[in-house]
Parts: structure tokens; sequence; C-alpha cells
């Protein structure tokens, strides 16, 4: 039997209701708490899954891209973004790079305070060369 989401409009609490496909919009809803019908029902967030092509052609949207190279905070999220599609741990040292661009530091200042990045043992975000 399905559980359908409501918020009451007095009490503004939510509830579930317990009901078949047959009941639903036949059988009168009252609020669990306050026992008053003027309720609303609560549709639930939905997922859609989608493939790794498409998460990735989203990423490559123009729209997405714009403002990269002006605004520290627009890379960061993107960077964090293109992490969470890619589900691959990227390491600290990526993780430090994101937290310090979503903050406002230019890249810049970033290679300045973490000289690791250009060397061969901080600089492959995860453990991965170029040469790999």
């Amino acid at each position: 039997m399905p559980a359908y989401e409501y918020r009451c409009l007095d009490c503004r609490k939510r509830f579930e209701v317990f009901m078949s496909y047959s009941e639903y919009g036949t059988r009168a809803v009252t609020c669990t708490h306050c026992g008053s019908a003027r309720v609303q029902r609560r549709i639930g967030r939905i997922r859609v899954a989608r493939s790794d092509e498409s998460r990735l052609e989203s990423l490559a949207d123009p729209d997405n891209l714009a403002g990269l190279e002006d605004d520290p905070r627009t890379l960061g999220r993107m960077m964090r973004q293109m992490k969470s599609e890619l589900g691959e741990d990227m390491g600290d040292v990526f993780d430090e790079v994101v937290d310090r661009l979503e903050k406002g530091q230019s890249p810049e200042d970033i290679e300045r305070d973490l000289p690791e990045l250009g060397s061969d043992e901080g600089g492959d975000f995860g453990g991965m060369s170029d040469l790999d």
C-alpha cells in the first residue's frame, strides 16, 4: 500500500497517509496532528537515471562554462560537480584546491600557496600522473 505525503495548512506539520490506489482521491484526508481537513498533497523528489555519456555532455554545456576564467567560485563549483559526476577520488590536494576556489581564492594565489601542485609528488590529483 503506497504512502502519500501531506502538509497541514493549519498546523503546518507534515504527515503520511497509507491508502490503496483505489482509495486515493475518494477518501477524505485529515491531519494526523490537529485533525484539520485543510491539507495539501506533497509531491516528493524524484531521481532520474542518466548515462555516463549524458552526465559528461551536461558538464561540457557552454552555459556551464561561462565565467570560469573570471570567477574562482564558479570554477570551484564546476570542479566539484565534475568530481561528483566522475565518481572518483581525486585526492586531498584536489579537494584543497576546490575548497580554496569556492572561497574565492584565485588560481594564481592557490598555486603560490601550494607549491607541491607543480611537483611530481603532489600535483597529480589522486595519484594519477600524465604518464600513467
